[in-house]
């Protein structure tokens, strides 16, 4: 037998040999680091929205005028070309069109944003208590959020809004309450497939509680995929927000956010003095859900496109 070489033999197995010139690499002391590493893309998307959301903090604070403050009253005019003073002009009432977008972005974004959370609060608790609960529980409320699932989102908006009038926090409730049924039913599937797994089944055997395995067990497996979709969800809420005052029942005069901007501004394409008034509000709303989706696509294809798939 080689010097180098040792043999251990039993009645049970054979160990091979051992060969102590051989070296091997040590092991890392982690697993391999999964965080999300942004793509070219992913950081363009990243910086437009930290722009906008930038805007809609400080956008009162720093905008050179207040939100209904004419800068030339002396010289009153609609729809006045871009020039010093007014860098993008004014609107059909002689207002700057900076300022308003300033101060359009904090209610389209706050009020979208705060939409969205409260969709998730109620589509995420409803979605995963189907999906523990017993199959009556869950045939009840998946037969009721069909129901909803089931009205265009745009016409259920302008009946609830036109008969009960509009305010910020009835655009919120509604948004909040016509968005969580999509919510539900992501989180519902989520939910039902994590129960089948083996860790939670051995947390049964155990005798963990229904609480310890929503917060220990489902929710960290089903974080990642309701975070990817809060961001298309909140795409889908700007939009929903800027339709209903677009068509007069959203955020109300002399209040601005960017899809009534849109409206009261039409009269400018029809004269034909200037688009800035229109595409000014239009381009921030597409910039900013544009962005949005760029983000969520980098970190959708950081995770194997297992993301896109689910959702």
């Amino acid at each position: 037998m080689n010097s180098k070489t040792r043999q251990v033999k039993n009645q049970d197995h054979f160990v091979a040999p051992y060969d102590a010139g051989v070296s091997f690499d040590e092991l890392p002391d982690s697993a391999p680091s999964s965080r999300y590493k942004p793509s070219p893309t992913g950081w363009i998307g990243m910086a437009i929205v930290g722009f906008w959301v930038t805007i809609a903090i400080t956008g009162p604070f720093i905008a050179p005028y207040g939100e209904n403050d004419l800068p030339f009253p002396d010289a009153y005019s609609e729809f006045q070309l871009p020039q010093p003073g007014a860098w993008l002009g004014t609107d059909v009432s002689d207002r700057d069109i900076l300022s308003r977008l300033m101060y359009g972005a904090g209610r389209t974004i706050g009020i979208s944003f705060a939409a969205t959370i409260l969709a998730y609060m109620i589509g995420v608790v409803l979605g995963i208590g189907a999906a523990i609960s017993g199959p009556k529980v869950d045939m009840v409320l998946s037969r009721i959020n069909d129901a909803f699932l089931s009205l265009p989102t745009i016409m259920l908006g302008l009946v609830v809004v036109a008969a009960l009038g509009s305010s910020i926090p009835l655009l919120i409730c509604t948004a909040g309450v016509i968005y969580a049924t999509v919510i539900f039913r992501l989180a519902r599937a989520l939910g039902q497939e994590i129960m089948v797994m083996d860790f939670v089944e051995a947390a049964k055997v155990r005798g963990e509680g229904r609480w310890w395995i929503i917060t220990r067990e489902i929710w960290p497996n089903a974080a990642m995929p309701l975070m990817t979709d809060f961001g298309l969800r909140l795409i889908y809420v700007i939009l929903f927000i800027s339709s209903l005052s677009f068509l007069g029942l959203g955020v109300q005069p002399p209040q601005a956010d960017w899809g009534s901007m849109v409206r009261e501004n039409l009269g400018a394409l029809q004269y034909g003095v200037s688009i800035i008034p229109v595409i000014a509000p239009a381009l921030s709303i597409a910039t900013l859900t544009v962005a949005i989706n760029l983000v969520v696509d980098d970190v959708s294809a950081h995770s194997g496109g297992k993301l896109s798939k689910r959702l």
